[in-house]
């Protein structure tokens, strides 16, 4: 039976500012790097041996995966780095405290701003210095779909084809793969493996450097889930 292990990311220095990260690069916390290496730690405990990485474009998650694969005694294996694995887009609140944006907007609004399923945050304008437009990560992307600001129902419509076309082949091939990314396309992606309503997926949290693991019979059905602790 295959398996699939999510990890997101360990602690960034823009999770201990307390900002709205998105999809600006930033990079790990020293909490962060010990997360990401305790997660590699629990996995070799598991005896999980992987066939497959993914992870996104985005410094912390990349080296959360190098930290716990190399922990793991499996860093050898093959990865691949895509942006539909990204953090949700946060629009124009990138940058911005989320207590500080609070205070300027309201509990509420910052609230269904950061957890309603279909709500957009204000969009950031595809000239400005910081949109993924002027990113070259992101040139050989339909200018189309390259985000201004995403909502989770977004994330998970961008998110879907990665599960359709790398994931799910290698699941159904018997793989074990592991994937580390963020905190909302991992939910998003849980959202779609677990089938769960858009109203619960508002209460479902991603933990720094948790390992979520799945296991899945041949016809793609959970047969197990276990988060292998801190």
């Amino acid at each position: 039976m295959a398996k699939l292990v999510l990890i997101r990311h360990g602690q960034s220095e823009w999770n201990l500012e307390n900002k709205f990260t998105g999809w600006h690069d930033v990079n790990l916390s020293e909490q962060g790097v010990q997360e990401a290496k305790t997660a590699g730690k629990k996995l070799k405990e598991a005896g999980i041996l992987f066939d497959q990485a993914y992870t996104s474009v985005l410094t912390r998650a990349i080296k959360t995966l190098h930290y716990a694969l190399e922990e793991a005694d499996q860093l050898w294996i093959p990865e691949t780095k895509t942006w539909r694995l990204n953090e949700r887009h946060y629009g124009a609140l990138q940058g911005l405290n989320k207590a500080e944006t609070a205070e300027k907007y309201g509990d509420e609004q910052v609230h269904i701003w950061r957890r309603s399923y279909d709500t957009l945050p204000p969009l950031l304008d595809p000239s400005d210095p910081e949109s993924a437009a002027q990113d070259r990560r992101y040139a050989d992307l339909d200018p189309r779909i390259v985000p201004g600001g995403e909502n989770l129902k977004v994330t998970l419509e961008r998110v879907i084809p990665f599960w359709e076309d790398e994931v799910a082949p290698k699941l159904l091939d018997g793989k074990n793969v592991i994937i580390a990314a963020h905190g909302n396309s991992l939910r998003a992606l849980t959202k779609y493996i677990e089938n769960i309503s858009d109203a619960d997926i508002m209460d479902v949290e991603m933990a720094t450097g948790e390992p979520v693991v799945y296991t899945f019979d041949d016809k793609l059905k959970v047969t197990d889930k276990t988060k292998l602790g801190k």
